[in-house]
């Protein structure tokens, strides 16, 4: 069933991930915090999880309902070796059936209603898999 699976990591590697998962949702970025503003509460219909635990990451935002990540990436994430760490993550996230979309922080900044509509699609499309 789409949206009733879940992906935990293993039982060391669990309470290290809470930890950092929970640092996060405390301690968010100011792009997150926008986007929060604009997804939380069902406001795309839907609900959406702020540092969600999927497997061996820590997904920004997870709709489980539509199996669709979303991930802000700042600026280290143009760095060749984090590119390749970036791939990797999305290949391991597919493969546990979900869907990655990437928007960096400064698509946010500059254009919040552009990436909310893709966003929105990204849902509208997961109807129609």
């Amino acid at each position: 069933m789409k949206g009733s699976v879940r992906h935990s990591a293993d039982v060391i590697e669990y309470p290290l991930l809470w930890e950092f998962a929970k640092e996060n949702r405390n301690n968010p970025t100011e792009a997150e915090r926008l986007l929060w503003f604009y997804i939380s509460n069902k406001q795309l219909g839907v609900r959406f999880r702020r540092q969600h635990i999927i497997g061996q990451y820590i997904a920004d935002f997870a709709c489980l309902e539509k199996m669709l990540i979303i991930e802000l990436d700042g600026g280290y994430h143009t760095l060749p070796e984090q590119q390749i760490s970036d791939e990797q993550r999305t290949a391991d996230l597919h493969k546990m059936g979900y869907r990655v979309i990437r928007f960096t922080n400064e698509e946010l900044f500059q254009g919040i209603n552009l990436v909310l509509t893709k966003i929105k699609n990204a849902l509208n499309e997961s109807e129609l898999l």
